[in-house]
């Protein structure tokens, strides 16, 4: 190739060359030889890598079967004069170096970029079994498989080694290429093109022949080299082979001479006797395995149109040519592995495009130019798939990842020059490169042969997503771009968990990171949107949270770590840390993309952008947006899955505390939560919400669902109030008693649902069911005992503060709303606390205290107490205020008569069940009624009031000493009846 290379550098040189002193001569030889360095060097070391396995794999054949030599030295005598043995000579450290165990035919096709056949390297493998000496101390060190595998990884290590820099590659090349092998030979050929052609020029400066005759000689030589090669190749092919080289080289430079030096030939006659030698040295090179000479041959066919140039063709001629060219090189691939072929038609067809693109292209010729684009894609696509899959090469090997990236790299840097002028005809053209790219790798993934197939799915599937990213930002805005973006990262992060790939894993973690950043920084438009779901704020969200759930989900590690797994890298270590993070990171993706959405504002007729809907109705939507969210979410957490991912479970812990702030937020700035739509969203919010609790409360964290159990019910109790509160302010009752006592109903009717006998008992069918079945004691203590307490607080706020004010209906004592409220509150509370007591639920020991009985007992006395305030409001006439109620004498002479009477109550009550203690305390309130009239009653001189209470206290205390006195204590009670005492 390095000839091939001088060769037509020598005729650029010469052709050019205006002085006509040679220089150009030598400077195109030079430059030409260094040009096919690196295509020289590529396929010598694919050649020796597939030499070198073939040896590796016939020395481990060999020494995994015991040797009858291995036997005799193990058990048979020792002779006293071992042969001697040849030294093995150690592999080159360049890749040009002869190597001794092979044979020489099989060096000098190595050396040639040949492929070697298998019986060559079977042979050359066989030198190296020989008869080991039997003094040897150690044996095993001079196993032929074992010195064959030292070799092998000797010669690993040094292509392991560091590269070193172009200079000296390519000095290094050319040196072994010209001291390696024949070198006489290759001099040789050298020496004589040059000869030849310095011949050439001398016969042309002094008219020596007539110009046919110097031609026809110089043809004559080149066919005569290559009939002589031919006629070798049986005996010496590397010999042979250079030879052939050489002559259809003369045969290039005497079709250029004919048409550029003399004009004996017309272009189209040249360009057609190229053209066959082209195909004559390809018929050869195929016919003797000889892939140098198809690439000289291909060579000269490529570099005929422009030799041979008039400045005045056709781009579709010339196309057209490189097409059939193309064509050509596509066959030669079905047959042979040849990657120099491949590379020198994809560099010359691509080159001359590029270089006729940037020269000479107009808009205009976009039709004519297209469908050749298209096709020399397509063909050297097909060329990288053959050489990839026909000839079973080795994984990595087989990957050219020249053609593989280079194609649609150069292919798309071309397109874009072509339709520059053509709105979004890059980002489509993009687009279909990346579909054509994905479409190869799920073909490459089904492919049989899982290694090949596995290295170019992730080429191809690298480069689809690549032209898919590309074809966003052509196309779409900032966010649109962010979004597909992300989804790309997670297609990568996709395929690097397929592969086991970390680093591929990082890079779609980043551009995660990356696209989320450039989303938001497009925050302040994401609102505005004339249509809906079909923005780019909305979808931009939606893909950002779809990316990050599926990373969250494939990060997430083993429900259970299998016996004897390896044990996970930090970096899996990490991404199993943060696929929690990953998930809440895709969920508030999702609910900000919902709740823009909700958000989004239309311009209306006068040009203002205004919400689509109100403010209620979008905290409602929002509400029910997350409780939707985590109903779908937690389906994956149940533990009927087969695999239940915990973590889709947390969105639903939160559910509750959102509604309680929305409703408390309804309540506060709205006339009640059942408006706008409320009346619709609450029932659907509740149903969502306890669906999704009764699948996941028997699962982690119970004490965080126990309390979940136990606010759904404070959350009744807001809804239910603001619902009667509403009612109020729609009958016009706002300043009356019913607007009052409202709360406080609600919360007595949850009470006393709560205080159910059937609630309590532990073979009722309703105890057995859910919730109560697991949450009883959320349900009757923990979400009981704050509304009992606030219903008694309540109770005491709403007697003490409510004048008994029934408007529109007439005050009644006692069948007013204050009254009835406030003893249906202590009459609930009394009734929980006993059926609570009586229960099999576990509550604290406090609960059986007799002091709560106390209380209930204070508050029934002050709620008794602000009874005869609102008789005395309504019928004395005494205002509703604090000052003037207790200076009203009317008031406190009914205070001493109603203490007077629960005094007598008690203590009656008290006589007949023997109960000392309550007639104590009955005897105490009768005392304070005593001490009450000389301190306060006494005071009122003169008046009426007082002559009342003390004649009426006088009588009442005679009927209690004469029907209640004090009863004997529980250890002295008599066995017969009580007699009269005095």
């Amino acid at each position: 190739m390095i000839l091939w290379g001088a060769i037509w550098g020598a005729i650029l040189g010469l052709s050019l060359d205006r002085h006509g002193d040679g220089v150009g001569l030598f400077l195109g030889a030079i430059l030409g030889a260094i040009a096919g360095l690196s295509l020289r060097k590529s396929v010598h070391k694919e050649a020796q890598k597939a030499a070198l396995a073939a040896l590796a794999e016939q020395e481990a054949r060999a020494a995994s079967t015991p040797s009858a030599t291995t036997s005799h030295v193990a058990s048979g005598p020792v002779p006293s004069a071992p042969a001697a043995q040849p030294p093995l000579a150690p592999l080159p450290e360049q890749p040009a170096t002869a190597t001794e165990p092979l044979l020489p035919s099989a060096q000098d096709a190595m050396r040639d970029g040949l492929v070697v056949p298998e019986p060559a390297l079977a042979a050359a493998a066989s030198t190296e079994h020989l008869d080991l000496p039997s003094e040897q101390s150690d044996f095993k060190d001079t196993m032929p498989g074992q010195v064959a595998a030292a070799r092998v990884d000797e010669t690993r290590n040094t292509n392991t080694a560091a590269e070193p820099d172009p200079v000296t590659r390519a000095f290094a090349a050319a040196r072994n290429w010209l001291l390696g092998g024949n070198t006489i030979v290759r001099m040789g050929v050298l020496v004589l093109f040059v000869g030849l052609a310095f011949l050439a020029k001398y016969a042309v400066d002094n008219a020596m022949l007539p110009p046919e005759l110097r031609l026809a000689a110089i043809a004559a030589a080149g066919i005569a080299l290559f009939v002589f090669g031919w006629r070798m190749v049986p005996e010496r092919l590397a010999y042979a082979l250079t030879l052939q080289g050489a002559g259809v080289g003369v045969l290039y430079l005497t079709v250029f001479a004919a048409f550029r030096l003399y004009q004996f030939l017309p272009a189209g006659a040249a360009f057609i006797v190229l053209a066959l030698v082209c195909a004559f040295s390809t018929a050869i090179a195929l016919l003797q395995n000889a892939m140098p000479m198809a690439f000289i041959g291909f060579a000269g066919a490529f570099a005929a149109p422009i030799l041979l140039s008039t400045g005045q063709g056709d781009h579709v001629g010339l196309f057209s040519y490189y097409l059939l060219l193309g064509v050509a090189i596509v066959a030669v691939a079905w047959l042979k592995a040849w990657r120099a072929l491949n590379l020198l038609g994809f560099f010359a067809t691509f080159g001359v495009a590029t270089v006729w693109g940037v020269l000479k292209y107009q808009p205009e010729q976009l039709a004519s130019t297209e469908p050749f684009l298209i096709a020399f894609f397509a063909l050297y696509l097909a060329a990288s798939l053959l050489y990839a899959t026909r000839h079973g090469l080795r994984p990595k090997q087989a990957v050219d990842g020249t053609l593989i990236f280079g194609l649609p790299l150069i292919a798309f840097g071309l397109q874009v020059g072509l339709v520059r002028d053509v709105e979004y005809a890059t980002a489509f053209s993009a687009l279909g490169l990346g579909a054509v790219y994905l479409a190869l790798g799920a073909w490459a993934l089904k492919r049989k042969d899982r290694g090949v197939g596995q290295w170019l799915a992730e080429c191809f599937v690298a480069l689809g997503m690549g032209f898919v990213t590309l074809a966003v930002p052509l196309a779409l805005d900032a966010r649109w771009t962010t979004a597909v973006w992300a989804l790309e990262g997670a297609a990568v992060y996709w395929m690097g968990q397929r592969q086991d790939r970390w680093l591929a894993r990082l890079a779609g973690l980043a551009l995660q990171v990356l696209a989320a950043t450039a989303y938001l920084r497009s925050f302040d438009t994401v609102r505005v949107s004339i249509w809906p779901i079909a923005n780019p704020a909305f979808i931009g969200a939606l893909l950002l949270a779809a990316s990050a759930l599926a990373i969250a989900h494939w990060s997430r590690g083993p429900a259970h770590a299998a016996p004897g797994a390896p044990d996970v890298t930090p970096f899996v270590a990490l991404e199993r840390t943060l696929s929690p993070v990953w998930f809440w990171v895709g969920f508030s993706w999702w609910q900000f993309g919902l709740g823009h959405e909700i958000e989004r504002t239309v311009p209306n007729a006068d040009g203002q952008w205004l919400p689509v809907v109100g403010s209620t109705l979008q905290s409602y939507l929002e509400m029910l947006s997350w409780l939707g969210s985590a109903w779908l979410a937690h389906r994956l957490a149940l533990p009927t899955r087969a695999r239940p991912w915990a973590i889709a479970a947390t969105p639903a812990w939160f559910s509750l505390p959102i509604m309680v702030l929305v409703a408390w937020d309804g309540m506060l700035h709205t006339g009640h939560v059942f408006q706008s739509w409320g009346w619709l969203v609450w029932p659907v919010a509740l149903a969502l919400h306890f669906a999704t609790l009764r699948r996941l409360d028997s699962g982690s964290p119970q004490r965080w669902w126990s309390w979940v159990h136990s606010g759904g019910v404070w959350l009744m109790v807001l809804l239910v109030g603001n619902l009667l509160v509403w009612s109020v302010e729609q009958a016009q009752l706002r300043g009356t008693a019913w607007a009052s006592v409202i709360l406080l109903v609600a919360s007595v009717l949850v009470l006393l649902g709560l205080s159910a006998r059937t609630l309590y008992e532990p073979t009722s069918p309703v105890r057995a069911r859910w919730p109560l079945g697991r949450f009883a004691l959320a349900y009757l203590w923990r979400a009981a005992a704050p509304l009992a307490v606030a219903v008694a607080l309540g109770a005491l706020l709403v007697a003490v503060h409510s004048d008994g004010n029934a408007r529109p209906l007439p005050y009644v004592p006692l069948l007013n709303p204050t009254d009835i409220t406030v003893a249906l509150a202590l009459g609930a509370c009394a009734l929980w606390l006993t059926r609570l007591r009586r229960s099999d639920v576990a509550v604290p020991r406090g609960v059986h205290s007799a002091r709560w009985t106390l209380v209930l007992a204070a508050l029934g006395f002050v709620a008794v107490n602000t009874v005869w305030l609102r008789v005395a409001h309504h019928w004395a006439g005494v205002p509703w205020q604090a000052e003037r109620l207790f200076a009203s004498f009317v008031v406190q002479t009914g205070y001493s008569i109603l203490w007077t009477l629960l005094a007598m109550a008690l203590m009656l009550v008290a006589h007949r069940r023997h109960a000392r203690p309550v007639w104590t305390g009955g005897a105490a309130l009768l005392g304070l009624t005593v001490l009450k009239l000389f301190l306060v009653d006494l005071s009122n001189r003169g008046g009426s009031e007082r002559i009342v209470a003390f004649i009426a206290v006088g009588v009442l205390m005679l009927v209690v000493g004469y029907f209640a006195p004090i009863p004997p204590s529980a250890a002295a009670a008599p066995a017969g009846p009580l007699k009269e005492t005095t």
